[in-house]
């Protein structure tokens, strides 16, 4: 069996780019296809992996200008990458990874996040929310294309997995599959994190700067508190996010792995506003043995345990609505449960979606179905 991996981009340090890594451990023979690969923005131990980039590693140096350029240069750039010599082709991501050539009878396998989100959620972009009436008509033309090219490449392939139930619906909904769509949760390195016996009194954020992240909102709410924040992580929002902040609200980025375990560690509690496709952060934080606050919906249901009535049994505090009042609420009732909350539970619960687990999951899912497939397609095999 030979197999390549393909990853959308290898441009920062995210959980698309946690699986990536995975997956080179699980295989770790097979040459790893992206679209650009940043060393000093991703994972280190991408510095030990056989990877292979398109010709937009020539003009894109940072994650905001390859995302800039997907359409069309990005499509362009994947569609390069020729993969016939391989009987199997496991990718990961939302948009460009399905577009790589294979050759007919190859096992295609997609770990999707969500289907690609620009076409088919685009209101979660602050260029597409805020557009005015003109514009938007401009947007509406170009990504009703985009749909029709997504979805035709999305027939691509032959099995798809998703994170969890809800973005398994999205995917079924986007790209109509025929085979059922198994789950696999995203993994976290929990030997990355440790647990402090005194945790500080600052309130920590780790995200992407980005509008459906609604740091915004969290910034809004520690305004009005006066309570410490960190807020670790850049993009696009950055400069309109600090520009809110008043001075009891920290940023920071470009952390290593031991800074960002120590900024774990110490902090109350992690929180997290957006509604996410699954989120590795709150697991992160989980991992650290530190609870988290966040909004009840998407991949939070999958990995958190929220307080129902003791909070030693819980891992997180979830609000029901993405408002500032909310959140505010939810912090001051908190701080009442803050010492009910067990770290060595919380701990425990982060390890059972450890790497090692996903790591076995996959590698017993590409073996049962090329098995299946070499069987209904010999041709596979020559």
């Amino acid at each position: 069996m030979k197999i390549a991996l393909v990853q959308d981009g290898l441009m920062c340090r995210a959980g698309g780019e946690q699986v990536a890594l995975c997956f080179h451990k699980a295989f770790p023979d097979a040459p790893i296809y992206t679209q650009c690969y940043q060393p000093d923005l991703t994972f280190p131990e991408f510095k030990d992996c056989d990877i292979r980039t398109s010709w937009m590693q020539k003009i894109a140096k940072t994650d905001d200008r390859m995302k800039n350029l997907f359409f069309p240069l990005g499509v362009w750039a994947m569609q390069s990458h020729d993969l016939t010599d391989f009987d199997v082709v496991l990718m990961s991501g939302t948009h460009c990874a399905k577009y790589v050539k294979v050759k007919e009878g190859a096992l295609v396998i997609s770990y999707s996040f969500t289907p690609f989100r620009l076409a088919w959620d685009p209101t979660s972009y602050a260029q597409y929310a805020g557009a005015g009436p003109v514009k938007r008509i401009f947007f509406d033309a170009i990504l009703k294309y985009l749909r029709n090219v997504d979805f035709k490449f999305g027939q691509r392939p032959d099995y798809y997995i998703a994170m969890t139930d809800e973005t398994a619906n999205r995917l079924q909904k986007a790209y109509q599959v025929k085979n059922d769509i198994s789950i696999i949760n995203p993994p976290v390195n929990t030997k990355k994190f440790y647990v402090s016996k005194k945790p500080k009194k600052y309130f920590l954020v780790v995200s992407r700067l980005e509008y459906y992240k609604k740091v915004d909102l969290v910034v809004k709410a520690f305004n009005q508190l006066g309570y410490p924040l960190i807020i670790v992580g850049k993009g696009v929002q950055a400069d309109e996010i600090k520009a809110q902040a008043n001075s009891n609200i920290t940023f920071l980025s470009g952390l290593s792995a031991q800074e960002l375990a120590d900024v774990y560690a110490d902090c109350r509690a992690f929180i997290f506003p957006q509604h996410e496709d699954y989120g590795i952060t709150p697991l992160e934080a989980n991992a650290a043995g530190r609870p988290v606050i966040a909004y009840g919906e998407g991949g939070v249901q999958a990995t958190q345990i929220p307080v129902v009535k003791e909070p030693k049994y819980a891992t997180a505090l979830f609000i029901k609505n993405q408002t500032v009042d909310d959140l505010v609420a939810a912090i001051k009732r908190y701080e009442e449960l803050e010492d009910h909350f067990e770290p060595r539970f919380i701990r425990e619960h982060a390890e059972s979606f450890d790497e090692s687990t996903f790591i076995d999951k996959i590698r017993n899912f590409v073996a049962e179905k090329y098995i299946q497939h070499r069987k209904l397609v010999p041709m596979v095999t020559k």
